[in-house]
């Protein structure tokens, strides 16, 4: 969530940063209804805070005039306590529907864009930044696109997910699941390595928490719900974790604090159709591990770039080419101030598959989670909260199958053979 006060002192600097998203003028229109409502928020508070101090005085005075015996002028200044208060009642309510208002504004303005992003509408606009292309494998004749690889050796069911659930959540049987069990633990490991610290959060969140990382009210159509509990599915592991630091203030020695964590990841993706969603490119349900920074902000475009560098190494040693894209503002998600994907190639399909995205939230997170620190001075201000894909498994899954296969079978990368046993799917 943009701070008001940012809002305030840099109003021409935040709406050149936002016209990166193309956003439309209603949305636009929400900056100065924050003004204005910040502004009709302390006119109420300083009213009120007069009509209460008045009260305290006015009573002092009543308890001098008891002392005094003089009664009849004490309890005509009664009658002025009760206006007051009365006043100062009808004060609170009308204060607590502008902050409500104002809440409401502040959670439809998106974050800022960086100074790096680039500007644009869609994905096409996406600025590739790195391209290992140049290790593309070269397939043999007759290779095949995951689907059937799967249907083939026996890996995942699509329909078998349809009979049991629905369309998008497939079942991993065999060597398939063992492969998924392997990326897993592999993806923890390397993460673990890397001094994140492993956390095994719910896979259920309240509405406080989704809306604390920015899901909610954004992405409420595409979170499943559970209205009798008043629960969501997490779509990532993004919003447990983050969470874990709610409302804390943290000392500037505790930075940065890396967490991960696996958990299934549930997405409704309304909408979803075509190519796009053949097979395991799209997916209701897939598995996924997090990584999730805190640090200081001075700090955080360090700890982006250190995480960056992180998914690089994952995804050379599974020898799959990939390359690494800017998001342009249209493309940018509501939350982020900067966002690197990872797109991997899919041979047999002929095209890129996102299968990471990494990003730098700056204070967006952390001013609706309440997360602060005390700074030199002893002033409480904002952390930065960073988070990525380290990685998502039906799509690395899909381009494993398709980029290593041969006419024997699909070869398991060197790195991974000792978390799946096995060298070759055949």
């Amino acid at each position: 969530m943009l701070q008001v006060s940012v809002i305030r002192e840099h109003l021409q600097e935040v709406k050149q940063a936002l016209s990166k998203r193309n956003l439309p003028e209603e949305q636009l229109s929400l900056l100065s209804q924050t003004i204005a409502l910040d502004d009709e928020r302390k006119s109420v508070q300083a009213q009120m805070d007069t009509a209460l101090a008045q009260v305290n005085k006015i009573s002092k005075e009543i308890g001098q005039l008891f002392a005094k015996g003089e009664r009849d002028a004490a309890t005509a200044k009664k009658e002025e306590v009760t206006k007051y208060k009365e006043n100062s009642k009808a004060l609170e309510v009308q204060l607590k529907d502008i902050e409500d208002r104002l809440q409401e504004a502040l959670y439809g303005l998106p974050n800022k864009p960086h100074s790096s992003v680039p500007s644009g509408v869609s994905e096409e606009d996406n600025e590739v930044v790195k391209d290992w292309s140049a290790a593309m494998p070269t397939l043999y004749d007759g290779a095949q696109p995951h689907w059937e690889l799967g249907e083939k050796y026996n890996l995942f069911d699509l329909k078998l997910g349809v009979r049991i659930t629905g369309a998008g959540f497939p079942v991993y049987r065999g060597k398939g699941a063992r492969l998924q069990r392997a990326l897993i633990n592999f993806f923890i490991d390397e993460a673990v390595d890397a001094g994140y610290e492993e956390v095994m959060p719910p896979h259920l969140v309240n509405a406080e928490s989704a809306r604390g990382t920015g899901s909610l009210p954004d992405k409420e159509g595409q979170m499943y719900y559970m209205p009798k509990d008043d629960l969501y599915l997490i779509p990532t592991a993004e919003l447990p974790l983050t969470n874990i630091v709610r409302g804390d203030i943290l000392k500037t020695e505790d930075f940065p604090i890396k967490i991960c964590g696996h958990t299934p990841c549930f997405r409704r993706e309304a909408g979803s159709y075509g190519a796009d969603v053949k097979g395991l490119n799209r997916v209701h349900q897939f598995d996924k591990v997090e990584i999730v920074q805190i640090q200081h902000p001075d700090k955080s475009y360090e700890s982006l770039d250190e995480m960056v560098a992180h998914v690089e190494t994952i995804l050379s040693k599974l020898e799959l080419p990939y390359r690494i894209l800017r998001l342009c503002g249209g493309d940018l998600t509501f939350a982020s101030a900067l966002t690197y994907d990872f797109e991997v190639y899919s041979a047999a399909q002929g095209r890129w598959l996102e299968v990471s995205s990494v990003s730098n939230f700056e204070t967006f997170q952390a001013n609706r989670l309440k997360t602060r620190y005390k700074d030199e001075n002893g002033k409480s201000q904002l952390v930065h909260t960073l988070n990525g894909s380290a990685l998502a498994l039906a799509r690395i899954v899909a381009s494993m199958l398709e980029n290593h296969q041969t006419p024997e079978g699909i070869v398991i990368p060197q790195a991974l053979r000792k978390y799946t046993g096995f060298d070759i799917i055949n």
